[in-house]
C-alpha cells in the first residue's frame, strides 16, 4: 500500500535518492519525481530507476501534484531557503513539505522569512544516516533501515502532515523520533558537527606538516577510521557550520577546554585523571554502540523481545557456579566509590542492575576500571568526593540502585534526579522517601506512593535518627544507614524481622564501625571508609532456581559452588528442607566477611507445608521458584506475610498464580501470600510480565511439565542472571530462546 502517491525529491544526492529508492523498492510510493540542477543527474537517476521523471525546477512539476503529495527537500542547508521560496510560489495548497537538513533551527527560521510563519504543511526532519560518499550514484535503498530519523514539529505543524511524514520514514524501516528544535541542534552539534570539524581540522593540520608524506603512509587504522568523515562533501559541511554556528561553537569550546585539561594531565603525569578520561570515554563509546545496536548493558539482553521455549522433562546434573551476588555487587560499587583508595572486586555480577549502579557512579566522577570477567577496580573518591552528574541518573530496572542511592545522595552538596525504565517507574519509593525526609533530606517523588523519578536537593544537613522499619526491608534499612554516614550523630535502624545484612557487613569490611544488637543496627556519621578487596560470592537467589530444579527432577544430582550463605539469605534452604529436599552444605568458609559454601542438591520427593513467616524475609526474592516447588509437592503449601511480593518488578503473587493456573495447578492468591495445591504441571504459554525471576521460575517448572511451556517477555533475565539460559542448558534443562 502506498504511503504517498507522488513524492518529489528536490536534490538527488545520497539522502534524497536513497529515500526515493527505498520507497520504490518496498512498493510504498506511486511515483517519484526528481528535481536537480543538471540534466545529467536527472538522466542518471531515471536510468537507475530512482525517479520516474524529472525537471530542473520545482515549478515545472507543481502542476502534477495534488493535496497529500510530499515534497522532500534534500539540498545543502543554506540552499533550503531558496527551495522554500519556490515552494511558496508554485505549490498548490495541501502539499506536504519536509526536508533532510542537518540543522533544524535555520530551516524553520527560513520558513518564517518566506511565509511569515511556519506553514502547517512543513514538517522539518533530519535522517541520522549517511556516508562519506555522495551523489545519486551512492544511492542505497536500505540506507535508513534501523536508523533514526528525527522530526522537529512545532506548534503550527499540522497533525496530518506530521503523521504522513512519520509514515513515510517508517515505510523505509527507519525509527522515527520527535525532538524540540533547539535540543536537536545542540545534540547534533556535539555528536555530528563537532566530530566533522575535528576530522577536517586534523587532516588539514597533518596535510600541512612537513613530514606529512610519512604521516599518511604509516597512519594506522584508528586514523583512517576517525578521519573517514573528512571525505564528506565540503560544501554541505560548510553550510552546516554556518547554519548551526552558535551550537557548534559551544561544542568546540567545551571540547577545547576538556582537551586542555587532558594536555595538562599528560604534562604533569596525572595518572588518575588520564585513566578517568580514558575509562569514561571507553564506557561511553561502548554505551553508544549498544544504543546504536539497540542493546542493553548486557549484550545477551537485547531490547528485542525474548521468549523461552521449554521442552518437558529431564534432570539436572553436574557442578556449576552461578554468577556473583547481585546485592553484594551493588554495594561493592557504592562503598568502593565512597572509600579512600583503590578497591578491587572479584566475581562482580555483570548483569543489568549492577551495571546500572556502576554507570551511575561513573556519571558522578568515579574512575572504575572494568568489569572484565568479573574483575572491577574502583578508584574511590571518599565520602565527600562525588561530583554532580551531567543529567539524571538512569537506573534501568534496579530498585536496589534507586533506594540505596537515595540514601547516599541525600547527603551530597549537589542536586540529583533518579530515573528508571517503565517497570521501575511504577515501583513505590515512599518507603525510603519518608525516613529520609525525617532526617532532614529534601527529596520528592510522584503521587501518593512516591513513584520515580526521585528528585533530591543537595546541600542539606542530615540529622541522625532512630528509625523503626514498618516492614522488613533490607533496601530501606540500607538506605537509612547510608544516609547516616552523612548525618550528625548516631543513626539506628530497627527491623521487625531479620533481613539481609550485606550493607552492615561490607561497611565493616571497609573499616567503618557498625554495631548490631539483635534487630537493631547503628552507626555514627563522620567517619571514613578505606579501600579493601572484595570477592563476591555466587548469588544464592540465582542458585535457588537450580536448587529447586534438582529437588523436583527425578535422577538429579547437582552441586553449586562458592554460594553465599549469609544467615539473612538462607530462607530458600530452610524452606526446601522443611519440604523434604535433600540438601548438603560443605566446604563452609568466610570470604571478605561473607560466609560461602558448596551446596549439593539431590532429588527428593517434596511435601506441601505452611511456610514459617519468620523465613519469608530470608527468601523473599526466591518465592517465585518456591511456588514451583510447591506445585510439584504432595499436598498444599501456604505462604503468608509476603505482601512485599506485590510491589516487586511485578505483582509476583498474582503473576505466578496466573501462570500456575494456566499450567493446571490450583493456586489461590491472598493479600499477603498464596495457597498452592501440588499436582501435575501441564503445558501452555505463560506471561512473565518482564520479571526475570518469574521467567526463570517457569523455566524450572518445565522439568515436571507434561508438555512444552512457552514463556513470554524473558529479556529482563539479564538484570540478574545474564547466562541463565546457557547454564540451564549445560545442566540438562531443555531451554531454547527465540528473539523477536
Amino acid at each position: 500500500m502506498n504511503v504517498v502517491n507522488t513524492l518529489v525529491v528536490v536534490g538527488l544526492g545520497l539522502i534524497g535518492s536513497s529515500l526515493a529508492a527505498g520507497l520504490k523498492q518496498r512498493g510504498r510510493v506511486g511515483r517519484v519525481l526528481g528535481v536537480a540542477r543538471r540534466t545529467e543527474t536527472l538522466q542518471e537517476a531515471q536510468s537507475m530507476g530512482i525517479i520516474d521523471a524529472g525537471a530542473l525546477s520545482l515549478s515545472e512539476l507543481s502542476g502534477e501534484l495534488v493535496p497529500g503529495d510530499v515534497v522532500f527537500i534534500s539540498v545543502p542547508t543554506l540552499a533550503v531557503e531558496s527551495v522554500l521560496d519556490e515552494c511558496k510560489a508554485c505549490l498548490p495548497a495541501g502539499i506536504i513539505i519536509t526536508d533532510g537538513a542537518s540543522v533544524k533551527g535555520s530551516v524553520l527560521d527560513a520558513a518564517r522569512r518566506v511565509w511569515g510563519v511556519v506553514p502547517p504543511e512543513l514538517v522539518a526532519g533530519h535522517p541520522i544516516a549517511g556516508s562519506e560518499k555522495s551523489g545519486v550514484s551512492a544511492c542505497n535503498p536500505d540506507l535508513y533501515v534501523n536508523h533514526r530519523v528525527i522530526l522537529t514539529p512545532v506548534e503550527e505543524t499540522s497533525i496530518g502532515a506530521h503523521q504522513k511524514v512519520t509514515a513515510l520514514w517508517q515505510a523505509v524501516e527507519a525509527e522515527v523520533l520527535n525532538m524540540p528544535v533547539d535540543l536537536h541542534d545542540d545534540v547534533l552539534a556535539a555528536t555530528s558537527h563537532l566530530p566533522h570539524a575535528i576530522a577536517y581540522s586534523l587532516v588539514d593540520t597533518l596535510a600541512h606538516d612537513s613530514d606529512n608524506e610519512d604521516i599518511f603512509r604509516y597512519a594506522a587504522g584508528g586514523f583512517r577510521d576517525f578521519t573517514r568523515i573528512a571525505s564528506s562533501d565540503p560544501v554541505m559541511w560548510h553550510d552546516i557550520m554556518q547554519a548551526n554556528q552558535a551550537s557548534v561553537l559551544d561544542a568546540i569550546d567545551l571540547f577545547s577546554a576538556n582537551l586542555g585539561r587532558l594536555r595538562k594531565a599528560i604534562a604533569t603525569d596525572d595518572s588518575e585523571y588520564m585513566l578517568g578520561v580514558f575509562t569514561r570515554a571507553k564506557e561511553a563509546r561502548d554505551h553508544f554502540t549498544r544504543l546504536i545496536n539497540k542493546q542493553a548493558f548486557v549484550p545477551k539482553m537485547q531490547s528485542k523481545e525474548v521468549t523461552y521455549v521449554m521442552q518437558p522433562g529431564g534432570q539436572v546434573n553436574g557442578q556449576i557456579r552461578v554468577p556473583g551476588d547481585k546485592s553484594i555487587s551493588h554495594r561493592s560499587i557504592m562503598l568502593g566509590s565512597l572509600a579512600e583508595g583503590v578497591t578491587e572486586v572479584e566475581g562482580f555480577l555483570e548483569g543489568e542492575d549492577a551495571l546500572a549502579t556502576l554507570q551511575a557512579f561513573r556519571d558522578m566522577g568515579v574512575v572504575i576500571e572494568g568489569p572484565n570477567n568479573g574483575r572491577v577496580k574502583i578508584h574511590g573518591v571518599g565520602l565527600h568526593g562525588l561530583q554532580k552528574p551531567a543529567g539524571p541518573l538512569y537506573l534501568g530496572n534496579s530498585g536496589t540502585s534507586m533506594r540505596l542511592l537515595a540514601g547516599i545522595l541525600a547527603g551530597q552538596p549537589f542536586d540529583t534526579v533518579l530515573t528508571g525504565d517503565e517497570s521501575l517507574s511504577k515501583r513505590p519509593m515512599n518507603r525510603v522517601v519518608k525516613p529520609l525526609l525525617s532526617m532532614g533530606a529534601r527529596i520528592e517523588a510522584e503521587g501518593e506512593k512516591g513513584f520515580p523519578p526521585v528528585k533530591i536537593t543537595g546541600g542539606q544537613s542530615l540529622r541522625a535518627m532512630d528509625y523503626t522499619l514498618p516492614m522488613a526491608s533490607a533496601q530501606v534499612k540500607s538506605c537509612v544507614l547510608l544516609a547516616g554516614l552523612y548525618a550528625d550523630g548516631e543513626t539506628s535502624v530497627t527491623e521487625p524481622a531479620p533481613t539481609r545484612d550485606h550493607t552492615e557487613r561490607m561497611l565493616r569490611g571497609f573499616g567503618y564501625k557498625v554495631s548490631s544488637e539483635g534487630p537493631k543496627a547503628s552507626l555514627k556519621g563522620g567517619s571514613s571508609l578505606f579501600a579493601t578487596q572484595i570477592d563476591v560470592p555466587a548469588d544464592i537467589s540465582s542458585a535457588a532456581f537450580f536448587m529447586v530444579a534438582a529437588s523436583i527432577a527425578p535422577g538429579s544430582d547437582l552441586t553449586l559452588t562458592h554460594v553465599g550463605i549469609n544467615p539473612t539469605r538462607i530462607g530458600i534452604i530452610n524452606i526446601l528442607r522443611l519440604m523434604g529436599a535433600d540438601i548438603t552444605i560443605s566446604n563452609e568458609r568466610e570470604v571478605g566477611g561473607e560466609p560461602v559454601a558448596d551446596i549439593r542438591v539431590q532429588h527428593a520427593p517434596l511435601k506441601g507445608i505452611q511456610i514459617p513467616e519468620d523465613q519469608v524475609p530470608l527468601a523473599i526474592d526466591e518465592c517465585p521458584v518456591l511456588f514451583v516447588a510447591a506445585a510439584c509437592a504432595e499436598g498444599t503449601t501456604v505462604l503468608t506475610g509476603a505482601e512485599e511480593l506485590r510491589v516487586k518488578e511485578s505483582d509476583r503473587i498474582q503473576c505466578m498464580a496466573d501462570g500456575l493456573i494456566t499450567l493446571g495447578i490450583k493456586a489461590e492468591p491472598t493479600p499477603d501470600g498464596i495457597v498452592i495445591e501440588g499436582g501435575q504441571l501441564g503445558q501452555g504459554t505463560v506471561e512473565s510480565y518482564g520479571d526475570h525471576r518469574i521467567a526463570m521460575a517457569f523455566a524450572v517448572a518445565s522439568l515436571r511439565s507434561s508438555g512444552p511451556i512457552t514463556i513470554l517477555n524473558c529479556a529482563n533475565v539479564g538484570t540478574s542472571f545474564p547466562n541463565f539460559a546457557e547454564l540451564a542448558q549445560n545442566v540438562g534443562i531443555k531451554l531454547t530462546t527465540q528473539a523477536q
